[in-house]
């Protein structure tokens, strides 16, 4: 069994091509740079040559694109956009048009602006399974897998009147609640849930996909994937962070169950404040109120028993804020590659979604030497 996985974080998208018949060390990997910075980097092309810009495609990550497509306004530059691909900067269209000078136009006339030379066309687009397979294939590898499963950040459509942090926290309780496998947050292509229109413009891009797809939220993936680590794994009272370049997501264990977790903007977390969060979140009396005032998505309890703060297991691009920490840190590296943490998560989840295959899975990762090396 093949299983392309794709993590799409905001400075690299991480691919796995898992394979039941390898070791997991040597199954297959790139890390490339995000969709959101190749297109960040073609519209600040198009602003030092002074060009317009018509951004089409669907609804994406922003980040560094959003940063650019600012910068491209304030140098007096006409920039358009089609409903999906301006939702890729805020879900409310009128908002993009009052805050960014974005010009939103239809199909039709997004069709005409293209065909005009000194227009500069951008596609937005979180998940290129194209440019996936032209990487392998320069290796010599035909991508056939037997399934796809791609994760991204998504903050969900909220409401005009309720803050998309508020909404994203909201969604993530609603989540676990029902469900405290962190593979909650996975789902088959048809189950991604509506309010999800980041994760739904991934389906919608890949429907032509030959094989099946799954998605789910990159933030979970990761700290699951961390758990495929044995240092991890052993400690059934972990506190497992993600650090990642845009979000910080740490979940508390206690007796193996994911019982509390926090989410914050890791841009607006110094090393104390973000330590003074996880010993609050290992005590249990964490308050999503103080988080959310201090500009982060929340924190959810769901069982306030205090927990040692004895191991903290850490993860993402972004782990050297705690390098230095004075908390019992371990940089947890499954199967030998903390960058691909999403991706094994990806791969457990996956064994939940699809029972049928759990039993293949489960041991293709217990790295039974009598598979291939190659």
């Amino acid at each position: 069994m093949e299983i392309l996985t794709v993590d799409i974080g905001t400075g690299t998208q991480d691919i796995l091509l898992f394979d039941s018949q390898r070791t997991p060390e040597n199954c297959l990997k790139l890390m490339m740079p995000s969709p959101t910075l190749l297109v960040a980097r073609q519209v600040r092309q198009a602003t030092a040559q002074h060009r317009p810009v018509l951004l089409t495609g669907v609804t994406m990550g922003g980040g560094p694109s959003a940063w650019a497509v600012e910068d491209h306004r304030r140098a007096g530059l006409p920039l358009f956009a089609t409903p999906p691909a301006a939702r890729s900067f805020n879900d409310d269209l009128d908002a993009v048009r009052r805050d960014l000078g974005i010009q939103i136009v239809d199909e039709i006339e997004a069709a005409r602006l293209a065909a005009q030379p000194d227009f500069a066309h951008v596609t937005m687009l979180d998940f290129d399974f194209e440019a996936i397979r032209q990487a392998f294939a320069a290796f010599g590898l035909d991508l056939r897998p037997d399934a796809v499963m791609v994760a991204v950040f998504d903050h969900g459509n909220a409401p005009p009147h309720i803050s998309d942090r508020q909404f994203r926290l909201d969604y993530l309780a609603e989540r676990l609640r029902s469900d405290s496998r962190l593979s909650t947050f996975a789902f088959r292509a048809p189950d991604v849930p509506p309010i999800m229109t980041r994760l739904q413009a991934v389906v919608n891009s890949a429907s032509d996909l030959a094989a099946p797809l799954l998605l789910m939220d990159t933030a979970p993936a990761a700290v699951l994937g961390s758990l495929d680590d044995p240092r991890v794994a052993a400690d059934p009272d972990a506190l497992i962070v993600n650090l990642g370049n845009f979000h910080c997501l740490a979940f508390q264990y206690h007796q193996g169950r994911a019982v509390r977790l926090f989410e914050h903007h890791t841009g607006l977390l110094s090393q104390a404040q973000l330590e003074e969060w996880l010993r609050q979140l290992a005590a249990g009396d964490i308050s999503h109120e103080r988080v959310f005032a201090e500009h982060g998505h929340g924190a959810l309890v769901l069982d306030t028993q205090p927990v040692p703060l004895d191991f903290l297991a850490v993860t993402g691009p972004r782990r050297a804020m705690l390098a230095r920490s004075d908390l019992p840190v371990y940089f947890a590296v499954p199967h030998g590659d903390q960058m691909m943490a999403g991706c094994w998560g990806m791969i457990r989840a996956a064994a939940d979604l699809q029972p049928d295959w759990a039993e293949e899975i489960a041991s293709a990762l217990a790295g039974d030497e009598a598979r291939s090396l190659w």
